[in-house]
């Protein structure tokens, strides 16, 4: 792998299992510049489809995910370790169905299950665009929900 600073080759300083051993952290250093940074190595799995509303299907891509994930918790709290866990747990869950065409709206039930517990308002903003609100109507009954199954959560525990 090259330095992403002086693109000279670099060294591997120690290797570790990651995102429940779906991956592979290496720590490099650059014997020419002395920078260290980390890699990540993942299975990229192909063959598993995204049916999307229109019928439509695409191939399920990490970076899609990731992506609508990260515009619903800017700004919010969340590490970066937070998110990275976040996201392993939702394509865990998305592998596990065994499935070789997952529907988008499967796909965002499971980000919203993980959402929900991570952060609320990142959930609202999520569920936003998956259900593609019209009104401030549909926010108020949302939010009702959600403080419904908190308080149902707090009864529990």
């Amino acid at each position: 792998m090259k330095c992403p600073i002086c693109q000279n080759s670099t060294q591997v300083s120690n290797s570790r299992s990651a995102d429940h051993g779906r991956a592979i952290k290496r720590r490099r250093v650059c014997p020419q510049c002395d920078r260290r940074f980390t890699t990540y190595e993942r299975i990229e799995l192909f063959g598993l489809e995204v049916q999307k509303r229109g019928n439509e299907k695409q191939p399920y891509l990490r970076h899609k995910l990731e992506l609508g994930l990260r515009k619903a918790i800017e700004k919010r709290p969340v590490s970066e370790e937070q998110f990275q866990k976040v996201v392993a747990l939702i394509e865990n869950d998305i592998f596990n169905l065994e499935k070789d065409t997952v529907s988008s709206e499967q796909i965002g039930q499971i980000v919203l299950s993980h959402l929900r517990t991570l952060d609320k308002v990142a959930y609202l903003r999520f569920v936003s665009v998956h259900r593609n609100f019209k009104s401030t109507k549909a926010f108020e009954k949302e939010i009702e929900k959600l403080e419904k199954l908190g308080r149902k959560n707090t009864k529990i525990t």
